[in-house]
């Protein structure tokens, strides 16, 4: 029987190559729908998949908000037809230029960003009132992260100062716990439950004194079986798309088809038991140990001892098994920055090559 990551035409791919398999896809939108009460709490980040037809897929399965991280991708998400775009991101420098002109290009769409100071505010506030627009924001909060945002016991200080700028509005609350990933999910619950209170007393303050009930976008994948208990929080998971081995190990409560490979083939045999295959740096994301990079469906033998721009080399106690030219399905450890890697992806269905789509979004500019 085919195994369903197997290319029957596997000869007319070249490699490396990202694969994308598009029924596993379509179920893995499926299965995030059913895990949820209202598909309007989902927000999903689309920074794994950088695709206009990945998000073509959700808009069509219900799915109306996103969330993205740059410019680039706001605009793939606006041309695909979303309605509802966040940056998560604080717009600084040309960033929030580039934000304006987008909200004038694609004015059926509505964008908002974050801000977490006063004078970022500002500048952005400045930046709408010269296009005589007003964009939507969100405080971001740092809930422990460390990376970006106010911390929650002094943001009712910033929403104060900022009420009164006339080309910002400010409509919600952003906790990203992106750093909450223990395996144990009473403990990873417990983590979660503590990060988000403060989060609520700001809520609750901000209506309580200005009469206004700001939304809530919290969490990312490791804390998404959380936060989408929570009846009033909008909901931001990303790497369920594709889904990968990194957060397969840690989150074994989500249960995710992996949908994105990376096809690899052995280009050399140097020695006995030593095999060189062409997935170097510029095709798999290499940011985490060289044991943690990619794990092949079907050589799980392989052990890596190196890795170089255009090559990767594995010894295998099992050498018999291997050919110059055999062909590698890897799963990546972190998909997100492997997309990142591939300008296009394959996208197979019943173990058959059927196109080829770009990851549009991965590049820093589009047109805006």
């Amino acid at each position: 029987m085919q195994e369903w990551y197997a290319l029957r035409d596997v000869d007319q791919v070249d490699s490396p190559a990202l694969i994308l398999y598009k029924d596993r896809i379509v179920e893995n939108i499926a299965r995030l729908i059913r895990s949820i009460d209202d598909v309007a709490r989902l927000r999903p980040h689309i920074k794994t998949h950088k695709s206009a037809e990945v998000s073509a897929m959700m808009l069509q399965a219900g799915i109306q908000k996103f969330k993205c991280a740059t410019i680039a991708e706001a605009e793939m998400l606006a041309s695909a037809g979303a309605k509802d775009v966040l940056l998560a991101y604080q717009p600084v420098g040309p960033k929030a230029e580039r934000l304006a002109v987008l909200q004038e290009k694609f004015q059926s769409t509505t964008f908002s960003c974050l801000i977490d100071n006063v004078q970022s505010a500002s500048a952005i506030n400045s930046t709408f009132q010269k296009h005589n627009r007003t964009i939507n924001v969100y405080i971001d909060l740092n809930v422990g992260m460390n990376r970006t945002g106010i911390v929650p016991a002094v943001a009712f200080d910033l929403y104060t100062a900022c009420s009164s700028l006339k080309h910002i509005a400010i409509i919600g609350l952003h906790a990203y716990d992106g750093h909450l990933r223990d395996t144990d999910m009473t403990i990873r619950t417990r983590q979660c439950d503590d990060a988000f209170a403060p989060v609520v007393d700001l809520q609750e303050k901000v209506d309580k004194q200005f009469n206004k009930k700001l939304v809530i976008v919290a969490g990312g994948t490791p804390t998404y079986s959380i936060h989408s208990k929570r009846k009033s929080v909008e909901c931001s998971p990303g790497t369920f798309i594709y889904w990968d081995k990194g957060y397969e190990q840690i989150l074994q409560e989500q249960h995710y088809l992996h949908a994105a490979l990376v096809l690899t083939r052995i280009i050399s045999i140097p020695s006995p038991g030593v095999i060189c295959t062409d997935l170097g740096h510029k095709a798999i994301a290499s940011e985490n140990p060289l044991a943690n990079r990619v794990y092949f469906l079907n050589a799980p033998d392989l052990l890596p001892t190196g890795h170089s721009e255009e090559h990767m080399v594995f010894t295998t106690s099992n050498p018999e098994q291997y050919r110059v030219g055999d062909a590698l399905y890897g799963v990546p450890h972190h998909v997100c920055p492997t997309v990142a890697l591939h300008e296009e992806a394959t996208v197979v269905e019943s173990n058959h090559v059927i196109d080829r789509w770009i990851n549009i979004s991965r590049k820093r500019k589009i047109s805006v």
